[in-house]
């Protein structure tokens, strides 16, 4: 548990402290809240920031980084603060040629295992705004907000490294999957490598908690999700040790995988839009907490039904060991910043 964290009666919680005892499982007052990207073009601040600076700025400059991170908190007053950042900036340092324009692009793809040659192991350059970030962000903050870093999964990684231009179907790290499995195993074991460090640089950096996102699992399987993804994410669980923060695992269209994301040895499963919170919590909801689900589209919903579906989500989580309040994957461009407002709000007027 980082330092400062320590039991308290629940009428006396910090939100730092209320979102790692969710996160472990352990009594609060209320479930936490925060949104992932809810730091982003949706806030008019953001947007005023982003019109006169590239993203891989914002990005590599810490000052910036911390800036568009609090934006959301001044606003809402979330329970987490997520870092801003992006899950590719750490194959920079493992070799790989990105620039984003507007999505991400790679420009000499992975292709052959004569490619793994290319890979380094340079990390810490290429995230050092994000943890100079993080280390900024903690001292901000202090106990008014977790502080939450992450990082991409193996298998995600590895989609985008194997693609000048990531398509909707994986067409290229799925054919790898078939066609040239020891390939693919010797480049999940370089991505483990490059997410373990990743999060190893974020823990030091002062990081609360840690969420990895493995974006393109649910495109695999269960089976093969224990063949390939979930044989990687499980080497970076173990790699980390007991003694790293909270750990939360996102996978998206994974329904079909929340037997083996609650195995993985994760603190936490946070559940894409789809999935129903009560059955979670009654399947696999007493072995880890679990984080989400609202539709991030319910956030177009008139004001009222919007605070009607986040307090039935509320009670939903309240049957789970422990449940971090958040959307079913990112807030969308277009959300309303009022719906933003009300969907935390209802979450913080929430009973225990």
């Amino acid at each position: 548990m980082p330092d400062g964290i320590a039991a308290k009666s629940l009428g006396t919680l910090s939100a730092r402290e209320r979102f790692v005892r969710a996160a472990r499982g352990e009594p609060v007052d209320r479930p936490p809240v925060w949104l992932m990207r809810q730091a982003g073009r949706y806030l008019p601040e953001y947007r005023e920031l982003r019109a006169k600076t590239g993203f891989i700025e914002m990005c590599d400059r810490a000052e910036l980084a911390v800036e568009v991170s609090l934006q959301p908190w001044r606003r809402f007053g979330m329970d987490g603060v997520v870092v801003f950042s992006d899950i590719l900036l750490p194959l920079r340092g493992a070799g790989l040629e990105l620039e984003f324009s507007p999505g991400p692009v790679v420009a000499r793809p992975l292709a052959a295992e004569s490619d793994l040659a290319r890979l380094g192991g340079e990390i810490e350059a290429s995230i050092a705004a994000t943890c100079q970030a993080i280390t900024r962000l903690r001292r901000e903050l202090g106990e008014r907000a977790a502080v939450i870093g992450f990082a991409g999964a193996p298998w995600t990684l590895a989609a985008y490294a194997t693609e000048a231009k990531l398509s909707r179907d994986l067409e290229v790290l799925s054919s790898l999957a078939w066609r040239e499995p020891r390939f693919l195993d010797r480049l999940l074991d370089r991505m483990v490598e490059t997410c373990v460090a990743t999060l190893e640089l974020e823990i030091a950096a002062g990081a609360d908690c840690l969420q990895i996102f493995d974006t393109w699992a649910g495109t695999l399987s269960a089976e093969r999700f224990e063949r390939f993804a979930g044989r990687a994410l499980r080497a970076v669980i173990e790699r980390l040790g007991p003694k790293r923060p909270p750990l939360v695992v996102f996978a998206r269209g994974a329904a079909h995988l929340l037997e083996p994301l609650a195995a993985l040895g994760a603190d936490v499963v946070s559940l894409d839009w789809r999935v129903d919170l009560a059955a979670a919590a009654a399947g696999i909801g007493q072995r880890v907490s679990l984080q989400g689900n609202l539709d991030p589209t319910a956030l177009f919903a008139p004001l009222p039904e919007l605070a009607r579906e986040t307090e039935a989500l509320v009670r939903a989580g309240r049957a789970a060991r422990g449940h971090i309040v958040n959307l079913g994957h990112g807030v969308l461009q277009r959300t309303p910043v009022d719906a933003v407002a009300t969907f935390v709000r209802t979450v913080q007027e929430s009973a225990p």
